[in-house]
Order: C-alpha cells, then sequence, then structure tokens
C-alpha cells in the first residue's frame, strides 16, 4: 500500500480552502458527461454537474432499427466544457485555483476516426453529418458480420490466436469489427481516415494538447479488453493477420500504436487553451484515460476476490487479480484479462451484459405506447404523458413485488440486445416464455428482473467454472441506488449479499482518483482507493428460500437458452 502525502500537506480543521488539493473526474456515459469536483485528501464529493449531449439527444445520427449508435465528438467536447465549468462554478473560486489533477472514463469500445492531424473526420465541413466520421459508440451492432469473420480466422489462420486474451471471443462491440465495418461501407471515410482513437484516448490528448495519433497515449484498458493488444505478441495483432482478414485494413497498424499505458500515468498537462475554457489553472496534471466500467470499479473499491457490477442500462462486471493467482490461466467467454487494466499491477477481468435497465425500459416503451398514440384523443398533455412515462416502471416495481412467484409461470432470456458475457452473441435475441391468459404487466416485469439477475448468475458462474474466488459483490450505478426490488432478486438469485456504493457517482470518483495519483497526491491507486472511498450504504442479504426456489427456475432459463439460441440467433 502507497503512502499518502504527509496530511499537514491536506485540508486540516480551521485550515484555508486555499491549502486544499482537488481533483476532478469526468465520465462520458452514453447520454451525458458528468464532472465531479473531489477534495483530494478526504474523497469528499464538493460539487457535480450533468451536461447532455445536444446532438444525441436530438436523436441525431443513430438508427436504433439498425443497431446503429453515433456519437459526434462536438458532443464530447461542448459537454465536457459544460459540466466542468457547471460543477466549478457552484464552490467559490478557491476550489477551481487548487484543482491539481483531472482524470477520465469515458463508455467502451467507442473509436472514431481521425486524419493525420488527429482531427475527427466528423469535425471536418465535408463529415460533419456522416455518422461514419463519428464515434461508434459501444452499443452498436453494426458490425456483427465482421466480428463473426474475426472469430473465426482467429481460430484457423494457422497463427496465434489473438483473442484468447478477449476471452477466446471477439463482439461486434469493439473496436476492430467497428473499424473494419466502416472501411468496407464508407469509401469517403476510408479514404480519409489515417487513424482511428478511443474516445478515452482522444479527450485526454485534447485537453494536453496532443495533436499526432501516433503520439497520444493510448489506454492498456482500451486496447487489451477490445483491440486484441497483448505484449506477448508486442502489441496489435500482425500486418498478417490483419490483411488476411481483409486487404482494407493493410498499412492502418503501423499508424496506431504499439505501446499502451495505465491510467496512473499522466497524459500530459492541462493547456493553456483548455485552462482559459474551464477556468481551470494550466498545467493540470491529466490521467491517461480508460473506460467507465474500470474506473467505476476503482471508485467502488474493487479488491481481489470481489466482483464490481456497474448497473445501468447494461452491466459491466469487473475484477482484478494478482498474477500469481491467475498464472496462466485463460478465462474464457468474458471481454478480456489485461494487465493493470483496473489496478495497475494485478490482472483485470471484465465480464457484463450487453442489456439490463434497458430491458424494464423496452417494456416501459410498449406498455407507452397507447397513451402515446392515444393522447390526442384523449386530450392528454405533454406533461402529462411525460408524468405517466416515468411511472410505469415505478408502479411496475411496486406490484411486482407483491407478485406471488408461486402464481407466475414465466421463464424470459435476457438477450434483448445480444449476450456480452459468458460467450459474446450480439445476434442472440431475447425471449419470454410460460405466458398464459393470466399473465399481467407486473409478472413480466417480474420474469424480466429475474431473467436480469440470471444473466448475472451466468458470469458469475463463469468466473467460478475458471477457479476465480468471488467472496462479495459490490454494486453501484443507477439502478442499485434507485431499485430495491430489483437488487434483492439479484442478491437472491446470486446467494450472495451485495453491498451497495455509497457514492451515487463512483465510477467519476474512480476517475477522480487516477486524477490524484498522477499528480503525485498518492503513490498508487490503492492509497487513494483507501483515502478517497465513499464506503457502502447498504447491504441485500439474500433469502435463503427465495435463493433455493431460484436455483431451480435458474436452471429452467439455462435450459431454455440452450433450446432456442439457434432459433433467436436465425431471426
Amino acid at each position: 500500500m502507497g503512502a499518502a502525502l504527509p496530511r499537514d500537506l491536506f485540508c486540516k480543521r480551521g485550515a484555508e480552502m486555499s491549502d486544499v488539493k482537488y481533483v476532478i473526474g469526468v465520465d462520458f456515459g452514453s447520454d451525458s458527461a458528468r464532472a465531479l469536483v473531489v477534495n483530494a485528501q478526504t474523497g469528499e464529493e464538493l460539487a457535480s454537474e450533468v451536461a447532455l449531449y445536444r446532438r444525441w439527444s436530438q436523436g441525431l445520427y443513430s438508427d436504433a432499427a439498425r443497431n446503429q449508435f453515433r456519437h459526434h465528438p462536438l458532443d464530447y467536447l461542448e459537454s465536457l466544457e459544460e459540466c466542468i465549468t457547471g460543477a466549478l462554478a457552484k464552490l467559490p473560486p478557491e476550489v477551481a485555483r487548487n484543482v491539481v489533477g483531472i482524470g477520465i472514463d469515458t463508455t467502451g469500445s467507442t473509436p472514431g476516426p481521425v486524419d493525420e492531424n488527429g482531427t475527427p473526420l466528423a469535425m471536418l465541413n465535408e463529415f460533419k453529418d456522416n455518422p461514419n466520421a463519428m464515434f461508434i459508440l459501444w452499443k452498436d451492432h453494426t458490425a456483427v458480420r465482421e466480428a463473426a469473420e474475426i472469430n473465426q480466422l482467429a481460430k484457423t489462420w494457422g497463427g496465434v490466436d489473438y483473442t484468447k486474451y478477449e476471452g477466446g471471443v471477439y463482439s461486434s462491440e469493439w473496436f476492430w469489427a467497428k473499424i473494419l465495418h466502416i472501411l468496407r461501407v464508407d469509401e469517403q471515410v476510408r479514404q480519409a481516415a489515417y487513424s482511428w482513437v478511443e474516445v478515452c484516448d482522444w479527450l485526454p490528448a485534447v485537453l494536453t494538447g496532443t495533436a499526432n495519433p501516433k503520439a497520444l497515449k493510448r489506454s492498456r484498458c482500451a486496447a487489451g479488453h477490445k483491440a486484441m493488444w497483448h505484449a506477448e505478441w508486442g502489441g496489435l495483432p500482425s500486418e498478417e493477420f490483419l490483411t488476411q482478414l481483409d486487404p482494407l485494413l493493410k498499412g492502418l497498424r503501423e499508424r496506431l500504436f504499439t505501446e499502451t499505458y495505465t491510467s496512473d500515468v499522466k497524459a500530459g498537462d492541462l493547456t493553456a487553451e483548455w485552462a482559459a475554457r474551464l477556468g481551470l489553472p494550466a498545467g493540470v496534471a491529466v490521467a491517461v484515460g480508460a473506460f467507465d466500467a474500470h474506473m467505476g470499479a476503482v471508485g467502488g473499491g474493487v479488491k481481489e476476490h470481489a466482483l464490481v457490477k456497474i448497473m445501468g442500462t447494461s452491466t459491466c462486471d469487473v475484477m482484478v487479480a494478482s498474477k500469481d493467482e491467475l498464472g496462466d490461466a485463460l478465462v474464457a467467454g468474458i471481454c478480456g484479462q489485461v494487465d493493470g487494466s483496473v489496478i495497475p499491477g494485478m490482472i483485470g477481468l471484465e465480464a457484463g451484459q450487453s442489456a439490463f435497465g434497458d430491458v424494464y425500459a423496452w417494456l416501459r416503451e410498449v406498455l407507452f405506447w397507447p397513451w402515446e398514440a392515444l393522447a390526442e384523443e384523449a386530450g392528454l398533455s405533454e406533461d402529462t404523458l411525460s408524468r405517466i412515462r416515468e411511472r410505469i416502471l415505478v408502479k411496475l416495481t411496486e406490484a411486482a413485488a407483491q407478485v406471488d412467484p408461486s402464481t407466475t409461470t414465466l421463464v424470459a432470456l435476457d438477450w434483448l440486445n445480444g449476450r456480452r458475457t459468458p460467450y459474446a452473441d450480439q445476434e442472440l435475441k431475447g425471449a419470454i416464455a410460460g405466458l398464459t391468459l393470466g399473465t399481467d404487466a407486473p409478472r413480466l416485469f417480474r420474469a424480466l428482473v429475474e431473467s436480469t439477475a440470471f444473466g448475472a448468475k451466468a458470469i458469475v458462474e463463469r468466473f467460478r467454472e475458471e477457479g476465480l474466488q468471488i467472496n462479495e459483490v459490490i454494486a453501484l450505478g443507477g439502478i442499485p441506488g434507485k431499485n430495491p426490488f430489483v437488487m434483492q432478486v439479484s442478491a437472491d438469485v446470486l446467494g450472495m449479499p451485495i453491498k451497495v456504493v455509497r457514492s451515487e457517482q463512483a465510477v467519476a470518483l474512480g476517475a477522480a482518483m487516477f486524477g490524484a495519483v498522477v499528480a503525485g497526491l498518492y503513490d498508487n491507486v490503492s492509497a487513494a482507493q483507501e483515502a478517497m472511498g465513499s464506503g457502502f450504504s447498504k447491504i441485500y442479504t439474500p433469502d435463503p428460500e427465495s435463493t433455493k426456489r431460484y436455483a431451480e427456475l435458474y436452471r429452467k432459463y439455462l435450459h431454455m437458452g440452450e433450446l432456442l439460441a439457434e432459433t433467436l440467433r436465425a431471426l
């Protein structure tokens, strides 16, 4: 455990605010960016601000029917400025003057094409409205064909299997599949794209003035989990492999990167230009970026033998293991095992579900459709419609919690957005079995909640089957703090207590911890966790009888998945 700076260098009782050091964590999600200002000694969260992505909020550049989801780079830049200045505006001016570090996390894998100057193509006039020139959001599944080809070639080409540290299955949600898809479908972008960058690499580069795409510091987290980077084969997959996959990839490897960096490394210092835009001093240390789940796990208190679940629209499940414990083991069917992707010096392991809260939101939208369709006839105002939509899940939750489990016959599969883990398969679809004339909305909702908990259990079992020990489950994100019913069902299904992180902004807090490390306030991430962690607000304890009943229902879930997988994949 590294030591923090001496306490007298931080805030003491009665000390002037000007003596305190502060850090900022910025969390770029699917819909918005959040900035969190934190006391670097105590972890006290002083102020935050959320900035919605303006173009995304208008539904631009995405097409859910085609599984196309794109972010315009200006949405990132505008929200970055808005959320940081907004958070700082809530605090005395002394705080901004004493910010010493910034950490940034983003969703991923979210790559985008850049020109030789490092400018995202969508920021050029000729590409400003071209979705293929934008950052491809993690949940974009337009590259299913390309992912299948990567998997096939990796197993058959006669060389190293580049997916072996990625769980053995490459996903359409990841770096190479997305790049290859865009190169195939858009010749103009193909001709203009000099290189490609993950958004978690691009944003720190912007703040530190690093334009050259070959010079910016690439995230070990992003490269290892999503781009098949590994030290064993000297970086990215070989040119031979990539050109055999598709000649369109010829030459791209050398325009990407070889070295990667963990997030306890400084990406650079805040430029004078961005310092002026954000109201901060120039020279603030900016950490190498990483994905939200991995920094969220740090903010939530990840440690060996703990599984951290970041539970929102989807889930990311993160663990760390010592190199001695994991040894040469390859954990199949997950989203990668990467040295330093979570806590430097340990192997980070990632899994997850492609839809969690989104499964519940789907049912809400189905039930809301008649209200919206009949609004004009019924004389319902926009305000009334909005209130109805907001209350649907609340009422469903209340009613589902009262359902006697013996009165429902439903079993559901949670693959409405494909399956991320175990064994990524984005061609799968969801299903509900056991419908009767007595099936009502609360029972449907309960079955969907149970299905997402079963999906979580499948991940736990995948880790355990590979010999990994899980002693505790830690939860953070939007759902753990808002829906006790979902959390209790999850605890009952897992048969393990679930600790809910006290901080409602643990992801941004994790980013802030890395900001504190690169600012020199802590020797390592573990020391920052100990000093800045928020602890837990609640523990959900499993009910033994419910756990026993769910064990039987889980077996039916697995059996139904086996029976229906081929049919669902073909639909």
